[in-house]
């Protein structure tokens, strides 16, 4: 059976209201955001795995600064989980998916690296896949050892 045609990732901060077009809203903060309840943020799923491990998130800070080094380090983490990946990836088959963050800066969260780490990845295809390539040995990629 052909698998459905990838629907683009949408991004929303928490604090936002859930719209009709979201479709599956899934979390992906690894801490639950302050003064929310699951039925107030609409979730289908809270996907703490895929969030960047606590000492990461920690050292980044929302620092812009650090941006392009905790990406390559959150990718690293990406690539080493693909239990997390297969979850999300069910979720991306099934039609359009909204990742949640609570972060302030909408340019500078997990949320965007993880939209970009799933792009870099569609693109590298299964022969990338394959022969080991991860967005972070992606051509394009800043930090790339």
């Amino acid at each position: 059976m052909a698998r459905a045609a990838r629907q683009p990732i949408r991004l929303k901060r928490v604090y936002d209201p859930a719209e009709p077009g979201d479709g599956q809203r899934l979390l992906v903060d690894g801490v639950w955001p302050r003064g929310k309840t699951k039925q107030e943020l609409a979730i289908e799923a809270w996907l703490r795995s895929l969030a960047p491990s606590a000492g990461l998130r920690r050292w980044f800070g929302h620092d812009p600064a650090r941006w392009e080094d905790f990406r390559a380090r959150y990718f690293e983490e990406l690539a080493a989980n693909p239990d997390g990946l297969a979850r999300l990836r069910t979720y991306l088959d099934r039609g359009p998916v909204t990742l949640l963050y609570a972060a302030r800066d909408e340019e500078h969260n997990n949320a965007v690296a993880l939209r970009d780490f799933l792009m870099l990845a569609r693109r590298s295809g299964p022969a990338g896949r394959q022969a080991g390539a991860t967005p972070r040995t992606l051509p394009g990629v800043r930090g790339n050892a």
